[in-house]
């Protein structure tokens, strides 16, 4: 052994030694099992004491790099070539653990698994089923539509000046009245949340969010540091809101129509509560109306059509009517607003799909899509009968639930607090998927999430089937 550590050199000896041994088994020249000479021997080759060789092999061994045997000397470790590997990596784990974005729950990141398993019976899934899906007339409507090049480049940072357009004129019938200019196209509502997110609010702002919420499901504020405060319905809710919010900046996010995931509807009156409240208390308000289309009876005015002072941003979609594959949604806000939440838009993907936004503009201005919208209503209506036909006949003794209004969802609530992550890896294992209330609110052991939308009708009475034997 020719080598010795340099007494002159700004490094310690204990620092030279490991560099020395661990570039000997980097190299391959020290290889999985080679057996080290004793301390002793070693501490002689090298003129350092023992005691700088017995810290060097400690290290080692803490690393994973050398092993020892007992009564068999110290030997270079099978699994050596993976800790360097490792060792002489980014530190992943470190960054990820480290980083902005919240994580998903781990029952969420199960369910988008297994969504992805077509032997799963889905029975929360809020996307409609592929037998739902216009696909023949979408596949024809390509036929009809003409592109120029700019068409099909990348769009103004507001989005399609031509959809803009259309839907400017399509939301005079949900009584929202606005220009092309203060509208913005998104992919799809979710980003609407998370431009709001970064783009109006401060760090550590309080969002104002019904109970239970979507929002627990998924992560747009959290991630941005925001602070998540759920209310409930009553009298004092000016005073809760005012109480909570204290001095910090705040907004209200709201599904006043088919609230996912209870499927509720706000009334008249407490749409304008809502609204005369946060006026006062100078709170904006979100309201996520993807699902108004689907209601099975008369729609309610939108929040936003009551909205005197720009105070309501309002947020669309076809995601849950036509194809959550086309990622086009839209804001509308005040034009200071939408041109904030355009720039931030375009630093982030530079515009929704050019062809998505072609389809979405020809289906809205032909009357395709309203069409489209009478038939899955019906069809949505025969869904959610048969479901509640099954959850009388089988269900009626050990849950409740209300008459389902539109669109995809019953709040199925059973009377004893049985929804828990074992019952959801339970049924996982017998190939039904669910939606656990307690993803929705971390205290709920009672609620599920039924949708009827996804679901075969035969996978729906089977995975309702399976769910009744494992309660």
């Amino acid at each position: 052994m020719e080598w010795k550590p340099d007494r002159n050199s700004h490094l310690s000896l204990h620092v030279q030694i490991v560099d020395w041994m661990t570039t000997h088994i980097d190299r391959g020249e020290w290889t999985v099992g080679t057996k080290l000479p004793p301390q002793r021997k070693l501490a002689e080759l090298l003129g350092v004491n023992r005691s700088t060789i017995i810290e060097v092999l400690d290290e080692l061994k803490a690393e994973g790099l050398i092993e020892t045997k007992m009564g068999g000397g110290t030997f270079v470790s099978n699994n050596s070539w993976n800790m360097l590997l490792n060792k002489s990596q980014p530190n992943w784990h470190k960054h990820i653990q480290a980083s902005s974005h919240k994580p998903n729950y781990h029952t969420i990141q199960l369910i988008n698994e297994y969504e992805q398993d077509s032997s799963m019976i889905r029975l929360g899934t809020g996307e409609l089923s592929p037998d739902l899906l216009p696909t023949k007339l979408l596949e024809k409507s390509l036929q009809s539509i003409s592109l120029h090049a700019r068409d099909i480049g990348y769009s103004e940072p507001k989005g399609s000046k031509r959809l803009r357009v259309i839907l400017s004129d399509y939301l005079k019938k949900r009584g929202i009245h606005t220009s092309s200019e203060s509208i913005l196209i998104v992919s799809g509502a979710l980003q609407a949340l998370q431009l709001i997110s970064v783009g109006l609010l401060e760090q550590q702002s309080i969002v104002f969010q019904e109970h239970p919420s979507y929002l627990n499901s998924v992560h747009p504020f959290q991630s941005a540091g925001m602070q998540m405060v759920s209310v409930g319905w009553n009298e004092r809710l000016a005073e809760t809101l005012k109480a909570a919010r204290g001095k910090k900046q705040s907004l209200f996010y709201t599904v006043p129509t088919l609230h996912n995931p209870t499927g509720s509807s706000l009334t008249l009156s407490e749409r304008e509560q809502l609204l005369k409240i946060c006026a006062e208390l100078k709170i904006p308000i979100i309201e996520d109306d993807v699902y108004h289309e689907l209601l099975f009876g008369e729609s309610l005015p939108a929040m936003k059509s009551l909205d005197q002072t720009g105070q309501v941003l309002y947020v669309g979609s076809v995601s849950k009517s036509l194809s959550p594959g086309l990622r086009i949604g839209w804001v509308v806000a005040p034009e200071p607003v939408i041109n904030r939440l355009a720039d931030i838009k375009m630093q982030t993907d530079y515009g929704s799909s050019a062809f998505s936004q072609e389809i979405v503009a020809h289906w809205l201005s032909t009357g395709l899509y309203e069409k489209h919208i009478v038939s899955l209503r019906q069809q949505l209506k025969a869904r959610a009968l048969l479901t509640e036909s099954i959850l009388e006949r089988d269900f009626s003794r050990i849950a409740t639930w209300e008459k389902p209004q539109g669109g995809f969802y019953i709040w199925l609530r059973f009377n004893n607090p049985v929804v828990n992550k074992a019952l959801f890896l339970k049924l996982i294992k017998q190939n039904v998927l669910v939606n656990p209330g307690y993803i929705y609110d971390p205290r709920d052991l009672h609620h599920i999430r039924l949708s009827y939308a996804y679901a075969t009708l035969e996978e729906l009475k089977e995975g309702l089937h399976i769910l009744l034997a494992n309660i």
